[in-house]
C-alpha cells in the first residue's frame, strides 16, 4: 500500500549509480554472511542430539557458587546423552561447556563476535563463530531440546523471554525450560504471576512454562520427567523450523 503523498525513498531511485551500486553490493554481502552463519550451524549442530542449551552470565567467577553448580549440571546432562551448548565465553558459558567437556557428550560453544571480542573457553568440541546475534540465538533455539538458565543479565534475560515467547505463540515446539537458582528467579517468578498475569499481559498457564531447580541431579530428571510424560522418545524428536528470530 503506497503511502499517501509521502516520499519514500527507494534503493532503485537513487540517482548516483556509484553510490547505489555500493550499497547494493554491501547489503547483499552481509545477506550472504547471514546465510552463511545459518548454514554452518546447520551442517555441525544438526545431528548433535539431543541437546541443551545453557544460559547464564558472562561475569561469573570460578569460584562462585553458580559457577561451579553449572559445572556439575552439565558434567551430568553430558554423562546422561545430552550435547551442552553455551555461548562459547566465559562465565556461566564457560562452566557449561567445561562440565559438559569432561563428559560423554559434546561440548559445543556458539561464540559471538564483539568490538572488544569474546575470550573463547577452551571446553570446546565444536566451536562455532558468529558476527550476527540473532543467527545465533537461532542456533540456541533450534537445535536445544530443553533450556537451562542460571542467574544473569540483559543477555541472559533476552535469551529467557525469546524462547518463552516462541513457545507462548507456538513458533517452538513446548520444552522444559529450567531457572537454577530460586532465591536469584522467584522475585521475576512472583512479577509474571502478581504483574503481568493478572493485568492480563500473558496467561496464568503461562508461567507453567518455566520450572525452578536447585538441585543439580533434578535438573536432568526434570528434563527426562518431561518427555516420558509425553511418551516422546529425545533421540528421535522432529525439531520444527525455527523463523528468524
Amino acid at each position: 500500500m503506497e503511502s499517501k503523498g509521502k516520499n519514500v525513498p527507494r534503493l532503485r531511485q537513487v540517482t548516483d549509480i556509484e553510490r547505489a551500486t555500493t550499497k547494493k553490493a554491501r547489503e547483499s554481502w552481509q545477506m550472504f554472511t547471514i546465510m552463511a552463519e545459518f548454514i554452518e550451524s546447520a551442517e555441525r549442530l544438526s545431528e548433535v542430539r539431543p541437546a541443551v542449551s545453557i544460559f547464564g552470565s558472562a561475569r561469573t567467577h570460578p569460584d562462585d557458587h553458580y559457577y561451579g553448580l553449572c559445572v556439575d549440571i552439565a558434567r551430568r546432562l553430558s554423562d546422561a546423552g545430552f550435547a551442552v551448548i553455551s555461548g562459547g565465553g566465559p562465565g556461566i558459558m564457560a562452566a557449561a561447556n567445561k562440565g559438559a567437556y569432561d563428559g560423554q557428550s559434546p561440548s559445543v560453544g556458539l561464540n559471538i563476535e564483539l568490538p572488544h571480542e569474546q575470550q573463547r573457553n577452551m571446553w570446546q568440541d565444536i566451536s562455532i563463530s558468529f558476527r550476527h546475534f540473532f543467527a545465533r540465538k537461532v542456533a540456541f533455539v533450534k537445535y536445544a531440546d530443553a533450556y537451562v538458565v542460571l542467574p544473569g543479565g540483559f543477555g541472559t534475560l533476552d535469551e529467557l523471554t525469546e524462547v518463552l515467547t516462541l513457545i507462548q505463540t507456538g513458533k517452538s515446539r513446548r520444552i522444559p525450560v529450567i531457572l537454577v537458582g530460586t532465591t536469584f528467579w522467584r522475585g521475576l517468578i512472583d512479577w509474571f504471576r502478581n504483574q503481568l498475569a493478572r493485568d492480563g499481559m500473558i496467561a496464568a498457564h503461562d508461567v507453567e512454562l518455566i520450572q525452578l531447580i536447585d538441585e543439580p541431579a533434578n535438573v536432568v530428571d526434570a528434563i527426562f520427567a518431561f518427555y516420558e510424560a509425553q511418551n516422546i522418545e529425545l533421540a528421535t524428536t522432529e525439531r520444527p523450523v525455527t523463523p528468524f528470530l
